[in-house]
């Protein structure tokens, strides 16, 4: 048996690491905020939460496919080097597909969310190059359970995000494009650190897993890994989009009153930090109901979930009375906002997060019963509403804090049905082998 301190150590090293990156994150927002005009802050506020749309939504999917692939080869008793060349074509022909659309939109993109600043344009192509390369690194750790590894890709990317900028800060030099610059080529010192533990020939010891039979799969070919990775992309894009998108459309639209887009991108970045935090759940809930829905356990995936969707609601209620009590008093002290928004737009994008972070809840229990099709569809749904309302005329804000209560509602509504009816006709669970061509993924 291993020991509680093996188990526990990789653990306590990811969350390390998750922290770093989220210090990183709203540190350099908060910078912004302290150290730059209005306008300039609030185009920084954008190209965090772009870069935080792109790199996660298009390469995290990439990373878990790899994952999957890696893992499958190496309980089959096969190398991994076939897994290793996918999965970096693959990271190519995202990152040159990734980078034609960006060059298509620069004109507007630069215009309306960065305030006609092309260094911040380059800047988020330089974070696409480096979110290719972290991801598939995280891939490959994570495939041979080198998690103490993993945790060194977050911790490094971190650093290497907040330190410069603070010595910028501190040095009296801020500058926007310095800033994003920087922020941007984290990502790359994650991937090296990454590259580092691979080279190290040493595996963390993990606990035995039960035995299921020998491992048949066939080896993972490109064209079966580009369609399972093409549905998790769908996916991942459009959550992150219904989750992060709003601040930018309303930068975009306030283009005459920057100090107030300023306010409202700090308080979406503060209103998301229960989000952030939940994502370890998410990874850790996946194995376990993936198995209960392997062993046709329907009890136990719906008593997993129900728990855990109350400890959600338990927790939101906290962050949802804490954005609107003192949330706005956060906004300016923290962020360094000049204006004060209402505690109803604060709270209510605090309400928002409770939502997402219960879709969040709902999706792996889709994932282990196979209906990977309807994550897509619910993600898709919330993001139409949410495109749609974000367009109608009158108060920007107001239509950015509608948008995101919408469509995190319908999210939710939708998945629940899904649910429902999976559990009800006992659906059959994706194999872990998606990628490799033996498995079919019903919607």
């Amino acid at each position: 048996m291993v020991s509680l301190r093996a188990r526990l150590g990789p653990a306590i090293y990811m969350g390390g690491g998750l922290a770093l990156v989220g210090a990183a994150g709203y540190g350099f927002v908060a910078l912004a905020g302290h150290t730059l005009d209005p306008a300039h802050a609030a185009a920084l506020a954008s190209l965090y939460l772009m870069v935080n749309i792109i790199g996660p939504g298009v390469f995290s999917a990439l990373e878990q496919e790899t994952s999957r692939s890696v893992s499958t080869e190496v309980a089959a008793g096969r190398p991994t080097g076939v897994v290793l060349r996918h999965a970096w074509l693959l990271a190519s022909a995202l990152l040159a597909a990734v980078l034609l659309v960006l060059l298509i939109v620069s004109p507007v993109l630069t215009d309306r969310a960065f305030a006609g600043q092309w260094g911040l344009f380059v800047a988020v192509l330089l974070s696409v190059v480096t979110s290719a390369a972290v991801y598939v690194v995280r891939g490959l750790l994570g495939g041979v359970q080198r998690f103490t590894g993993y945790s060194a890709t977050l911790a490094a990317e971190g650093i290497a995000r907040i330190l410069p900028c603070v010595v910028i800060a501190a040095l009296g030099m801020p500058d926007s494009t310095g800033y994003a610059l920087i922020f941007a080529a984290g990502s790359g010192f994650g991937a090296v650190a990454g590259l580092f533990w691979l080279r190290r020939g040493v595996r963390e010891p993990v606990e035995p897993a039960e035995p299921t039979g020998p491992v048949t799969a066939a080896p993972p070919t490109v064209k079966n890994m580009a369609r399972a990775l093409s549905l998790l992309v769908g996916g991942t894009v459009l959550m992150l989009v219904v989750s992060n998108v709003a601040p930018i459309v309303v930068t975009g639209r306030l283009t005459d009153d920057a100090v107030t887009a300023a306010a409202f991108a700090s308080a979406f970045v503060l209103a998301r930090i229960p989000l952030f935090l939940f994502a370890p759940v998410q990874a850790m809930l996946l194995p376990s109901l993936t198995r209960a829905a392997a062993a046709h356990d329907f009890a136990t995936v719906r008593a997993r979930l129900r728990v855990i969707i109350m400890a959600v609601l338990a927790i939101g209620l906290l962050g949802v009375l804490a954005s609107f009590t003192i949330g706005p008093w956060a906004v300016q002290v923290l962020f360094g906002a000049e204006v004060r928004l209402s505690a109803v737009v604060v709270g209510l994008l605090g309400v928002s997060t409770v939502g997402l972070m219960t879709a969040m809840v709902l999706q792996p229990g889709l994932i282990a019963l196979g209906a990977h099709k309807s994550v897509t569809i619910a993600w898709l749904a919330g993001t139409v509403v949410l495109v749609a309302l974000l367009a109608l005329p009158g108060d920007p804000i107001r239509a950015g804090v509608a948008a995101q209560l919408a469509g995190a509602a319908l999210v939710v509504v939708i998945m629940l049905r899904a649910l429902s009816t999976a559990l009800r006709g006992g659906a059959q669970p994706a194999a872990a082998t998606a990628g490799t061509g033996v498995a079919t993924t019903p919607g």
